[in-house]
């Protein structure tokens, strides 16, 4: 039973002051005067006008704080997205005739699963690695195929992180014994599905294909669709880091002996 009914509360007594006394279902909202008083079994239910009332009902201060905080948000939303094309750029840059070399439509298998395994070891994040595969993918840098085994392999690095924070429980034997069979747990689910996933992919190519079967007739091959995202992203980060995306692909198709036809030796006008 709610307090309302079993202290009633006078006219004009809390008339001007928000309490749980004061509402009908004798609800408690955070700020009441009264809501370091109240007991568990004095809070009643709140409807769902009081709670779109209590989320939607804020002084000029209150929407001044929320305003902030969305563009805050927003803001460091923005510069996260623009962090993973720079980190895409970098890796074009950094490693694109490594990658030319090991990436081709003939690379081996096992070796684009390895190199997933290890990018994801180095960087802790797999979904580094894989936003990373993505846009080399997107670009024709990598190969639809390859970037299938690229995942695979990120999904497998990716055990190595929450091993290594089970094995900072070291200082108490009965958490680490937990912390530990988490872990297990987490590294079975991905060593078993890719363990399953992997000898389908490789013997029949389905989701090679199950991906080919998903883009709709009217594109055709060559043609590109630039996202939303990247059109407010791409403009900033080409100006801090422009990479030559035909590198890889020239590299990996053997149009091109090796990476010293993209770089000069000599320089010209000082």
């Amino acid at each position: 039973m709610s307090s309302a009914a079993q202290d009633p509360v006078k006219e004009g007594d809390l008339a001007l002051t928000a309490s749980r006394k004061t509402r009908p279902t004798g609800s408690t909202h955070f700020g009441d005067v009264d809501f370091a008083e109240e007991t568990p079994d004095e809070i009643g239910d709140a409807t769902w006008g009081e709670v779109a009332s209590a989320c939607c009902h804020h002084d000029a201060e209150g929407w001044a704080k929320i305003f902030v905080g969305a563009c805050g948000a927003l803001f460091f939303l923005y510069f996260f997205l623009f962090s993973l094309e720079l980190l895409g750029n970098s890796a074009k840059v950094l490693g694109g005739c490594s990658a030319g070399g090991l990436l081709s439509d003939k690379t081996n298998p096992v070796a684009g699963l390895v190199i997933g395994e290890l990018a994801t070891a180095l960087v802790q994040s797999s979904s580094t690695t894989t936003s990373i595969v993505v846009t080399l993918v997107g670009a024709e840098a990598v190969t639809v195929k390859s970037g299938i085994y690229l995942i695979m392999g990120a999904n497998i690095g990716t055990s190595v992180t929450n091993t290594i924070v089970a094995m900072g429980q070291m200082g108490s034997g009965d958490q680490l014994e937990r912390a530990f069979a988490g872990a297990t747990v987490h590294d079975l689910f991905n060593l078993l599905s890719v363990a399953v996933l992997f000898p389908i992919e490789l013997i029949t190519g389905y989701l090679y294909y199950l991906t080919k079967a998903m883009l709709p007739d009217s594109v055709n091959k060559g043609d590109k669709w630039a996202g939303p995202l990247k059109k407010i992203v791409s403009p900033l980060a080409g100006r801090v880091l422009k990479a030559n995306k035909d590198v890889i692909k020239d590299v990996a198709t053997k149009k091109v002996a090796s990476c010293d036809a993209y770089y000069p030796v000599t320089c010209l006008d000082g």
